[in-house]
């Protein structure tokens, strides 16, 4: 994705995610290990990270713990306000 197209995505609404997310190998329950992953989509529904997590679901064998998930319009006046909270996925 192009600077054009990043930009073009945030014109229509999409903001910077990033989501940390936790999981571990069947094998090897007691190794937790960390993915990072930064992607645009749009608030609040965040169809991307939905699809993503599907997927992780369907397609990859290691078992999600849990998922810290971060988003910002970068367009727009910049105030920096602190976020936190857990998602856990069952």
């Amino acid at each position: 994705m192009g600077g054009h197209d990043e930009f073009a995505r945030q014109l229509q609404g999409y903001g910077l995610s990033t989501a940390e997310i936790s999981y571990f190998m069947p094998d090897y329950p007691s190794l937790l290990q960390i993915f990072v992953w930064q992607f645009y989509d749009e608030a609040p529904h965040f169809p991307e990270l939905r699809r993503f997590l599907d997927a992780w679901r369907r397609d990859i064998e290691a078992v999600l713990h849990s998922v810290r998930f971060v988003h910002d319009r970068l367009l727009g006046p910049r105030v920096w306000h602190p976020k936190g909270g857990i998602i856990t996925i069952q």
